[in-house]
């Protein structure tokens, strides 16, 4: 059996939805309200679970606050498939929440308070560290405490884990934390931040690339939105183009390519390959709404 890990946030995420994205200052009347299960790291594990097959274990290390909302993200992770051992609950802060523009042409804006995946401290990753052993794959972002996010690499890569890094939110961060990562997949802003290249298309995300390439990862992918992604290795680079649709939603758009991404290389997929999987649960992603319930389940691929 595969086992497929990813150690991240779970938020609350409330959205409206606007004709377009507010300007500093500017008051805008939504034309839609929704409370939706959300957070970086739970949507890539239930991306991950959606479109594993039967052969694969999806495990999710991630604090909740303990209450309801909480315990209805849970309950949902696991009617997909998602292990509940690496859930933990704490007293000390609600869950994560995240406030969430969407504008008329797909586009969003995002504002994210931790709560308690402010928790997921060092100390509080111990007792999953077996999780770790025993993965065939980690998948970690930035939205949990970077420390906890480094701890985790480290064990990872002494036993031996294959490590996937997306750098998102975009910030800065540690050197050390990159000679962990196997696969890094940023989007143009998180690269940019990394590695002060502005992406702006494919020659300056070459550029982009090779640096990241000097920071550690040996595989970098840095996705282009409707571009497709730029797929960077030691023995080629190119650009794997992306499936062309008609954008609705791309909160989950990221998260569900990354997801997906693992999924296939777990399945020992190429890493072209796996981009173009990872290409195809992701569009059909931004053709919903929302951000868990706009993300595929693996019979809905054409390549399933």
């Amino acid at each position: 059996m595969t086992r497929l890990l990813i150690l991240g946030s779970a938020n609350a995420d409330h959205v409206m939805n606007l004709k377009q994205l507010p300007s500093a200052g500017q008051t805008l009347m939504s034309r839609g309200y929704r409370l939706e299960h959300g957070g970086k790291g739970a949507n890539q594990a239930v991306a991950a679970a959606r479109l594993s097959q039967n052969d694969t274990r999806v495990d999710f290390i991630c604090h909740l606050g303990r209450d309801a909302v909480g315990q209805a993200m849970a309950q949902a992770w696991q009617q997909d498939g998602i292990m509940p051992d690496g859930i933990t609950y704490t007293d000390a802060q609600p869950t994560g929440t995240a406030m969430i523009f969407v504008s008329d042409k797909g586009e969003n804006v995002i504002g994210v308070s931790a709560g308690a995946n402010a928790t997921l401290t060092p100390e509080a990753l111990e007792p999953h560290l077996a999780l770790i052993e025993k993965a065939d794959y980690l998948l970690v972002q930035l939205e949990t405490p970077a420390v906890t996010v480094l701890d985790a690499l480290k064990h990872a890569k002494a036993n031996g884990v294959t490590t996937i890094l997306n750098p998102a939110p975009a910030m800065v961060i540690g050197k050390d934390l990159f000679r962990l990562v196997d696969v890094i997949t940023p989007n143009e802003t998180e690269a940019e931040t990394i590695t002060g290249i502005e992406v702006t298309d494919e020659q300056s995300a070459r550029m982009a690339a090779q640096m990241l390439h000097q920071l550690g990862p040996q595989v970098v992918i840095i996705t282009l939105g409707k571009q497709g992604a730029l797929l960077s290795t030691k023995d080629s680079c190119a650009l794997i183009p992306g499936v062309q649709v008609a954008a609705v939603d791309t909160v989950a758009a990221g998260d569900t390519f990354n997801g997906a991404l693992m999924v296939a290389l777990g399945e020992g997929k190429s890493i072209e390959e796996a981009v173009a999987f990872a290409h195809s649960a992701a569009a059909i992603s931004v053709t919903r709404t929302g951000a868990q319930r706009a993300i595929p389940y693996r019979h809905e691929l054409a390549d399933s």
